[in-house]
């Protein structure tokens, strides 16, 4: 398996997990008010989720044109 190959796994799973931070995000804003204690860990866990597959795609388009 090539390093992009390996990239584009690792974007494929880091992108399944952002999409579940953000349904976690979603059904959380539905429920308000009830557990809205809860709003910082799962929005940090979106952002950090979101962020990390920014970087996997930077980290893939950078390999793919090298």
């Amino acid at each position: 398996m090539s390093d992009v190959d390996a990239l584009k796994a690792e974007v494929r799973k880091f992108s399944a997990k952002a999409m579940q931070a953000k349904m976690d995000l979603h059904d959380l804003s539905e429920e308000l008010p009830v557990n809205w204690q809860a709003i910082p860990q799962v929005a940090a866990a979106a952002f950090q989720a979101f962020e990390t597959l920014e970087a996997k795609r930077a980290a893939l388009r950078e390999a793919e044109t090298a």
